[in-house]
């Protein structure tokens, strides 16, 4: 059902700055894009307190350091009633600066970085989910199969570490694990690390890599004949792993953020999206839009566009969104209700395995052994 606006009632406008040239200008125009699209939906319901919502976008030609001075313009010269922050992490985190010192509230929308709100800032709320929160759900599997001893992987690089990091300091206080084993970017032999599995006995290979090396993992396991009793690579989710490995994809475990296909509230943004857009939306779209849903929960839960209240708001709010509920640490602004679901390859498909609410299959382990697998139809 669609609102009629008052014609005559003074527009909010919503400022960011976002790449639209340069290298990061791909992902910068999908997250503006996921943007538009809330505001088409939320000016279809009425808009925020009765009024229209309008955007304001600025370029930093993806160089995160000319953030400061273009959140100051829209602050100080534009005058625009709302922030949502820029694309990356670095973007994030030289934004926040001045919209800190200018006691502006911003939705962070797409700075997963733990430094990002490392220092605990005031007006800065987290709605992209944490990389720090892509273990959580497997760690629970783990836990409730009684798996204690684990080996923890990462991809050297900055998003892969800090998820590996969280992983490791969530399970040693409950289970063993060594240090974590770093892996370069795009490695195809990993009989190293199957070595150490097998000699610490590990009973859970858990990994922050993406889908190709979640396949290369799967190859060394064959050849060495090797199963882990838990097998889980937070890129195993991507469809492309049945390309990859075919049917011996089975039983792997993934992590999803965001996936159009997966989901009821992803679906019907997908649609509403690929409408205005004629593709399917990516992470950064869905980054955009759950940005745009979380800045106008918070307007309408303090009533006001006042900093303060306003501030107050989105520190209590929980919210459901595309991504799952939104809760922050009231202290820090940084996200701790979403959590990345879990996927396994059962039966040569992608089911929801965790969390409960939302699963469409229970997890199957142990990891089959290579000799106890059978084709599938």
């Amino acid at each position: 059902m669609s609102c009629a606006l008052a014609q005559d009632a003074p527009v909010i406008v919503v400022g960011a700055v976002i790449s639209q040239t340069g290298a990061q200008a791909d992902l910068g125009t999908e997250y503006t894009r996921g943007i538009e699209v809330w505001r088409d939906a939320v000016n279809a319901h009425g808009g925020l307190l009765g009024r229209r919502v309008e955007l304001r976008v600025l370029d930093d030609g993806s160089f995160a350091r000319r953030n400061a001075e273009l959140y100051a313009r829209l602050i100080r010269e534009e005058k625009v009633d709302l922030l949502i922050g820029p694309y990356g992490s670095a973007a994030t985190l030289i934004a926040a600066g001045e919209t800190e010192r200018a006691r502006r509230v911003m939705v962070n929308g797409a700075g997963p970085a733990a430094v990002v709100h490392g220092r605990g800032p005031r007006y800065l709320f987290q709605s992209a989910i944490p990389y720090s929160a892509y273990g959580a759900g497997v760690l629970e599997i783990a836990a409730e199969a009684g798996f204690r001893r684990l080996l923890i992987l990462a991809r050297d690089e900055p998003a892969a570490r800090e998820a590996a990091e969280a992983a490791h300091a969530a399970a040693g206080k409950t289970l063993t694990v060594g240090p974590i084993e770093v892996y370069r970017p795009g490695e195809t032999d990993f009989k190293v690390q199957v070595a150490k599995a097998r000699a610490a006995q590990a009973e859970a290979w858990i990994a922050f890599g993406d889908v190709r090396e979640a396949a290369e993992m799967v190859k060394t396991f064959r050849k060495l004949d090797y199963a882990p009793p838990l097998f889980f690579v937070s890129g195993a989710s991507h469809p492309r792993i049945f390309a990859l490995l075919g049917q011996d994809a089975e039983g792997s475990l993934g992590a999803v953020d965001f996936d159009p296909q997966i989901g009821a509230a992803a679906r019907a943004f997908a649609a509403t999206y690929a409408a205005k857009w004629n593709v399917q939306p990516g992470l950064p779209a869905a980054q955009g839009y759950v940005a745009g849903t979380v800045l106008a929960g918070g307007v309408r839960s303090a009533g006001t566009l006042n900093q303060e209240k306003l501030r107050e708001a989105l520190a209590e709010l929980e919210l459901n969104t595309v991504f799952g509920e939104y809760r922050v640490a009231p202290d820090s602004g940084v996200q701790i209700g979403f959590k990345p679901m879990v996927v396994q390859i059962l039966k040569g498909r992608r089911q929801v395995v965790w969390p409960p609410a939302a699963e469409t299959a229970k997890w199957f382990l142990p990891y089959p052994r290579w000799e106890e697998r059978t084709l599938y139809k």
